[in-house]
């Protein structure tokens, strides 16, 4: 709201968060998605690079005669991969565009040698930080980071004021400063032991027979990965995450922060603790013995890609969400226009977009993962038999 006027274009990845989508119906702004990094095997989403972000832009200025109001960026992703901000950042700025840093997951950025930089330092000039989600803030408050003098501060308060509720919340506010002196007492050193566990349970991890852990190598196009971030993979023991997770947090307390097709992740952080690691790697160890030697069921693991690359946008969110619905089965959507903004959760990624049309891709995806036991978030129909779609 801060950067986009009616009718002003924002590049985006498709991978972003759902709020990113709600930002665009209060604001008007219009949608250029890119196509982030797509791993089938893991059927994991990673980052955008800055030659996709280059091109995004020339797209829209040769289109429209100008350039995008703003673009945004998602890094680290949840699976804590990283993005070359500082790339993209000097393209921004060559062009004089905005860019946005979705860095919900980034909050500890910087603060030990061995983990990624912090979007801030590398040139962005309007950062989002869930502090919560690695620092030890409460749930629900976050931080809001800006620099240089590309985006109007005083307007960033008007679209403050506009949202936030005028009776704030001390106990958040609080917690968000208590966060912030438990890094500054201890700031090079704090995350050692986070950092010491996580790189001992992905050693141990991959030891196991049919499990394996995701690795930069898998998006080499990237700078790297979050060590705090563990992704298994599951699906050379022919299970899927949702499997997985059921096992795991029934029966080994086990309760991952991200469940997917393929995999399960696993966020590292201050509280983590040797007994946790222990747990996890137990766990593991069980399903591997149990499932590892049904090879068969192994290979017949199903892979459904959740980005198409053939989407076609026909109205703007803003005007699909104010536009005329009505219901048809889900079977029966592909080619309709979405009318209503549909994606799994955790991690809270759109797969249907509010003014697309509806790909049989999208379905698929959809039905699979639910089929999976995944909870799928957004529709009016919770059972996902039906869809809402644009039109009378």
């Amino acid at each position: 709201m801060a950067t986009c006027l009616p009718g002003d274009t924002l590049v985006l990845p498709r991978n972003c968060h759902i709020s990113a989508i709600s930002g665009m119906v209060l604001s008007g702004a219009v949608p250029k998605y890119i196509v982030p990094e797509y791993h089938s095997d893991w059927d994991i989403a990673g980052g955008i690079t800055p030659s996709q972000v280059e091109a995004a832009i020339k797209e829209v200025v040769q289109k429209e005669g100008r350039n995008p109001a703003a673009v945004l960026v998602v890094s680290p992703s949840y699976h804590g991969i990283c993005s070359d901000i500082a790339k993209i950042s000097q393209l921004c700025r060559n062009n004089k565009i905005p860019l946005i840093v979705d860095e919900a997951h980034g909050a500890h950025l910087g603060f030990h040698r061995h983990l990624p930089t912090s979007a801030l330092s590398q040139g962005a000039d309007l950062v989002v930080q869930s502090t919560h989600k690695v620092l030890c803030s409460l749930t629900q408050s976050s931080m809001l980071h800006l620099s240089g003098n590309l985006i109007d501060r005083e307007k960033i308060c008007r679209c403050l004021q506009t949202l936030q509720s005028s009776s704030p919340s001390y106990l958040l506010l609080a917690s968000l400063d208590a966060a912030r002196a438990q890094i500054s007492e201890n700031p090079e050193n704090i995350f050692d032991e986070a950092i010491r566990l996580a790189v001992g349970a992905k050693n141990g991890i991959k030891k196991i027979p049919g499990i394996s852990v995701l690795d930069v190598l898998d998006f080499s196009n990237f700078l790297g990965i979050d060590p705090l971030r563990v992704t298994v993979g599951v699906q050379g023991i022919g299970l899927s995450g949702f499997e997985a997770d059921e096992i795991l947090c029934k029966d080994f307390g086990v309760v991952p922060e991200l469940v997917g097709t393929h995999s399960i992740t696993l966020a590292f952080n201050l509280g983590t603790k040797r007994e946790h690691v222990s747990r996890l790697v137990l766990g593991l160890k069980y399903l591997s013995e149990t499932y590892y030697c049904n090879v068969e069921r192994a290979i017949d693991v199903e892979k459904v890609a959740v980005f198409d690359n053939d989407v076609k946008m026909v109205l703007s969110p803003r005007d699909a969400f104010f536009a005329s619905k009505r219901k048809v089965g889900i079977e029966e959507s592909v080619g309709e226009i979405c009318g209503e903004l549909i994606c799994t959760y955790p991690p809270g990624i759109p797969v249907l977009f509010p003014g697309e049309f509806i790909t049989e891709a999208a379905v698929e995806y959809l039905l699979y993962v639910k089929r999976k036991g995944a909870t799928v978030t957004g529709a009016a129909d919770r059972l996902l038999s039906s869809v809402l779609v644009c039109g009378k």
